[in-house]
């Protein structure tokens, strides 16, 4: 059996910017213990939510450099190095296990749209070139590429593949693919409103969005469930279900850095071609964050 990488609720953390757009690692300081203080299973630093496909080489290396030091192994640190070429993938993980970091967050290729053989080639490719534990993702509404459960079966047999995000949104393929790799591939729901589907299939977590506001609901939902606590977990998912929803009424990560901004971290604006969410939305986001006490 693998080694899941954490267990519980893992932060896909915003990546806070200056007014001239650069990266604010004093305020990123800040958000790190914000989540240490409250709860959180995992930060995973440079994912989509922390706006990877917008940082330069050097910004991703320096964000994942500064995390992992800055965490100083108080919780484990999985770090984004997907790419669409997978020469950089390569060289993004070999940082990445350089700095320290206890996992590696390995996006399908974007735009590309691999074949199923070709994410077996890619991802075995990467896997080969380090003993970083990696965890695939697989968000298709993001890349146009999705992981099919027969893939993952194959792929689950690299020693070093050993877990998945899963954002498909299709709880029957989530379900194929655990029958299928059983204990050798993990999976974290990539989608906040299905952590409790994911953990019912005994899935280890959740790699968050809300956990960036919420931290403490986060790891409660998944530490309930593990405690054998159903109803906790239930109840406590389906109250927050509003704010999971709220925090996509516009692209991911425009209405969460919004959120963390109004709970008094200012973490800037996204960086184009992101742009502010519209005033109606705006005031949705801030009416579910005033019901839930947050502001």
């Amino acid at each position: 059996m693998k080694k899941a990488p954490f267990l519980g609720s893992g932060v896909a953390i915003v990546t806070p910017m200056n007014t001239d757009g650069s990266v604010n690692f004093d305020m990123l300081g800040q958000l790190i213990e914000f989540q240490l203080e409250n709860g959180t299973d995992a930060i995973v630093a440079c994912g989509t939510t922390g706006e990877s496909a917008t940082l330069s080489h050097e910004e991703h290396c320096q964000v994942l450099e500064y995390v992992i030091k800055k965490v100083n192994h108080r919780v484990p640190v999985i770090a984004g190095t997907g790419s669409n070429d997978t020469a950089y993938a390569v060289e993004l993980a070999i940082e990445a296990k350089r700095y320290g970091a206890d996992a590696q967050l390995s996006v399908t290729p974007y735009y590309n749209k691999s074949s199923q053989a070709g994410l077996i080639r890619h991802f075995t490719h990467i896997a080969d070139q380090t003993d970083l534990p990696m965890i695939l993702y697989n968000v298709p509404s993001r890349t146009g590429c999705n992981i099919l459960p027969a893939t993952y079966l194959e792929l689950s047999k690299h020693p070093n593949i050993v877990a998945t995000k899963e954002a498909n949104g299709d709880i029957s393929s989530v379900a194929q693919t655990a029958a299928l790799c059983g204990d050798n591939l993990h999976i974290y729901s990539g989608n906040d409103d299905q952590t409790l589907p994911m953990l019912s299939l005994g899935g280890k977590g959740i790699i968050s969005v809300m956990a960036n506001i919420c931290p403490n609901v986060m790891h409660e939902i998944c530490k309930t469930f593990f405690e054998g606590k159903m109803e906790e977990s239930r109840a406590l998912s389906l109250k927050y279900l509003d704010l999971m929803n709220t925090l996509f009424v516009d692209v991911n990560p425009i209405p969460v850095k919004e959120a963390v901004c109004l709970l008094g971290y200012e973490s800037g604006k996204c960086r184009m071609p992101l742009i502010d969410m519209n005033e109606t939305n705006r005031e949705k986001l801030i009416s579910v964050m005033k019901k839930h006490g947050l502001i």
